[in-house]
């Protein structure tokens, strides 16, 4: 390694190793995935859960904004996937495409608005009627 032999070259790795497990103690590197991988992308708080046959579509809100993501029952294999959005009064908003681990995010402005999210994950689809009212 680095063109080093004998013992400056374990000394060299050694270092190497050190440096790396430091990085991975003070979180510089991280084993573990961000915590926003776990919620699609969405800000705010986990508002409701919309379930269905091909998994599910979870519905984030903070005080402004709603966002929402499609997430497959079956994560892993390339599958069509749709998310979206739509407040009262205004337009949808979608993401559509073939995703392995989810759909979206998708975000609107709601402030005291009730919104309509459909998802879908291969033929199977989802419709949740006004939430969040």
């Amino acid at each position: 390694m680095f063109g080093l032999r004998g013992g400056a070259g374990r000394e060299v790795r050694a270092a190497g190793v050190f440096s790396a497990g430091l990085l991975l103690a003070s979180g510089v590197l991280s084993a573990a995935p961000p915590a926003q991988a776990a919620t699609g992308g969405c800000p705010g708080q986990l508002a409701r859960t919309v379930d269905f046959a091909g998994g599910e579509v979870r519905v984030y809100k903070t005080h402004a904004q709603v966002c929402a993501v499609t997430v497959p029952a079956r994560p892993g294999a390339r599958t069509w996937m749709s998310v979206s959005v739509q407040p009262r009064g205004g337009v949808p908003v979608r993401d559509e495409g073939r995703f392995t681990r989810f759909a979206g995010p998708v975000t609107v402005p709601a402030v005291s608005r009730c919104v309509y999210v459909k998802g879908q994950v291969g033929s199977e689809a989802v419709g949740s009627g006004w939430i969040l009212c």
